[in-house]
């Protein structure tokens, strides 16, 4: 097999799958971690940016000369930054100072243009992710021959989370007895889900929320530090059906996993992916030997520097 990729766009997917060792009590099932930081931007949403542009290629919604235009909380537009730095299309971004700096210095480096909104709590809340969305499309009205991605509402990313399904099918040979994976857009877990339940009915599988802003629980939308999760309100693409239970992490648990994953396995990631390794630790520890819970690290810690997470 040659190693020689005609394009950035060649090296996106085919991420490897890691058994946690020091993290993962005794007795408890194998908990695998699929290493999404292997992508080109160091995030999972490298996957689903790819699938949007091309699938709004193929069917002109996205014309040659045309801007893509999103709102994001960071990973998605650094992954859109990348597919259209690769095919030179001009992107306009709108961000938020609730995001990391490094996301944002790395959608800029990569060419975009960004429109920053003010977040009063720091946080993500509800109100921040609705007035990002609104000038978003603001934006994309006011550009002639603009493609806005909406990622909320984009269900053209599905292909790409059903491939990423049958990696980590074909890695375990078949051998997954759960999946656990965080929700924003909730793209990836139900596109994920659906595949891996395809796969096998019997399969669990375990969305994780911000205990903050536990919405899809039931519970109030607030202010939390979950970045690329828990927008405030039900994401339109969520399926409660694809979900055999819903758990609930704090940022500052999901930040101490974070920090765990650093220190004890050499795991450099970012909080959602701290939220996915305690959640999936939990069902380690339930199911017991001779399991298998597979889970993701979304991102790399690179993007978290100059936050809370690892600021020292």
């Amino acid at each position: 097999m040659s190693i020689l990729a005609k394009s950035i766009l060649d090296c996106i997917g085919g991420t490897r799958l890691l058994a946690l060792t020091a993290v993962v009590p005794r007795n408890s099932a194998t908990v695998l971690l699929k290493l999404e930081t292997e992508n080109p931007t160091g995030s999972m949403k490298d996957r689903m940016a790819l699938a949007m542009v091309e699938a709004a290629e193929r069917d002109g919604r996205l014309q040659p000369g045309g801007t893509v235009v999103e709102y994001t909380g960071g990973s998605t537009g650094v992954s859109l930054a990348l597919i259209c730095a690769a095919k030179r299309i001009p992107l306009e971004l709108v961000t938020s100072e609730a995001f990391s700096k490094e996301k944002r210095d790395h959608m800029a480096a990569l060419g975009a243009r960004l429109t920053l909104i003010h977040s009063p709590t720091g946080g993500t809340t509800k109100e921040l992710t609705l007035e990002m969305i609104a000038r978003a499309k603001a934006i994309a009205a006011a550009t002639p021959g603009s493609f806005w991605t909406d990622q909320f509402n984009n269900t053209d990313v599905l292909p790409g989370y059903a491939k990423m399904a049958d990696e980590i099918w074909g890695q375990t040979s078949g051998r997954v007895d759960a999946f656990v994976q965080s929700v924003g857009t909730s793209g990836s877990f139900r596109g994920l889900a659906t595949r891996l339940r395809e796969l096998n009915p019997e399969m669990q599988t375990i969305a994780v929320e911000p205990a903050e802003s536990a919405v899809l629980s039931g519970g109030p939308s607030g202010s939390h530090k979950i970045e690329g999760t828990g927008p405030g309100f039900v994401p339109p693409q969520w399926r409660p059906e694809l979900a055999s239970a819903i758990a609930q992490v704090s940022s500052n648990d999901a930040m101490a996993m974070a920090r765990r994953l650093a220190r004890e396995e050499g795991i450099f990631a970012g909080t959602s992916t701290g939220a996915n390794v305690l959640t999936a630790l939990r069902i380690a520890e339930r199911l017991g030997p001779g399991k298998t819970v597979v889970t993701i690290a979304c991102d790399t810690g690179m993007k978290y520097l100059s936050t809370a997470l690892y600021a020292v």
